[in-house]
């Protein structure tokens, strides 16, 4: 069973990137009693750490940002304009609810131009961010006794079932945040062969930044990225555009755009699919990177990488959807792999 009322939590906590201090403090109450130490570093990363039989080091990553917002400006009648944190696709803003992380938190609302007013060749483009400012239903005064520029913004939206899917903003990538606690869960009591360096990164989504310096603290010998990808499993979707499929198992990353995963990884994580019959899917992402880059390359010495991925529809919306399956699926290989590592031949061929 999927414990969704902590998935749920871990989904809703607000963590712009920059800003991860509530999602961080729910992660430590989590991971402090599932391991032998804990760490945070000047940046924000959290290092929960299991000690191993050998000296050798497993780091797996999660980051616990997501895409946010940043207050810009506030004009004379109280409107907020804003600069985005992370990759967003403007028309997903329109009639969205926001918090603005001030003060206090102050609930607001995504507005544009009315289609009424809009001139015909205006109806026709596509909309850009700067066509959108933030409305709190509050004068200029008011906004500016609890909103100050520089103050984070979040989307307003709660995780909810959907048929055999969850669906909620932020699963980018607090699903992972999730998976990576569950599985420190589920090694309770297990020996592990290998140092253990759970990792809940910072400032992913704007450049893999806590990964780069968490990879250089740990500088571990093997690394695993956990992150979701692509499932555009749709109507009007072609075959090779589908990246993965919802339900279709978790996926096993063998490329994306900023890291080819180590082919010893690969293999090492199909086999252990194979041999405890989870069910997996290759993934090859044409763009978009994750933590797997930072832990390959920003190690002192580099590091056997690779990825577990978990398919989402809908991706950076607030409509992100996965299927349960495939969660428990990826909780299943990551536990599997950290307790086999010594057990495979990581020679170079």
């Amino acid at each position: 069973m999927v414990n969704l009322e902590l998935l749920k939590q871990i989904c809703e906590t607000p963590g712009a990137p920059g800003f991860e201090h509530r999602i961080r403090k729910l992660v430590i109450s989590q991971v402090k009693p599932l391991v032998d130490e804990l760490e945070i570093d000047p940046l924000g990363n959290v290092y929960a750490i299991r000690r191993g039989n050998v000296r050798k080091k497993v780091m797996v990553a999660a980051h616990m940002d997501e895409i946010s917002f940043i207050v810009t400006h506030v004009d004379e009648d109280g409107f907020i304009r804003f600069h985005t944190l992370g990759g967003f696709d403007p028309k997903t803003l329109t009639a969205q609810r926001v918090i603005v992380h001030g003060k206090e938190d102050v609930v607001g609302v995504m507005g544009s131009k009315p289609i009424h007013l809009m001139k015909p060749e205006e109806r026709s483009k596509a909309p850009k961010i700067e066509d959108f400012f933030i409305d709190v239903g509050m004068k200029r005064e008011d906004v500016e006794r609890l909103i100050s520029v520089g103050d984070p913004i979040t989307r307003e939206r709660q995780l909810i079932e959907m048929g055999d899917c969850v669906n909620s903003k932020s699963l980018d990538n607090r699903v992972s945040v999730f998976i990576l606690i569950e599985t420190l869960r589920a090694l309770q009591g297990k020996s592990l062969p290998y140092d253990l360096y759970a990792t809940f990164t910072v400032q992913e989504e704007v450049g893999l930044r806590g990964a780069m310096s968490s990879a250089h603290r740990v500088d571990p010998d093997f690394g695993i990225g956990l992150d979701v990808t692509i499932a555009f499993d749709v109507p009007g979707a072609q075959s090779h555009e589908m990246v993965t499929k919802l339900g279709r198992g978790t996926a096993i990353k063998i490329m994306d755009g900023s890291t080819i995963c180590d082919v010893r990884m690969v293999r090492y994580l199909k086999h252990i699919a194979d041999t405890h019959g989870i069910k997996w899917q290759p993934e090859v992402l044409p763009a978009g990177g994750t933590d797997t880059a930072g832990l390959q390359r920003y190690g002192k010495h580099g590091a056997i990488a690779g990825a577990i991925s978990i398919p989402v529809r809908h991706i950076h919306q607030v409509i992100e959807t996965i299927h349960k399956d495939d969660i428990r699926e990826s909780i299943q290989l990551l536990k599997c792999g950290l307790l086999e590592m010594d057990q495979f031949d990581w020679s170079h061929e």
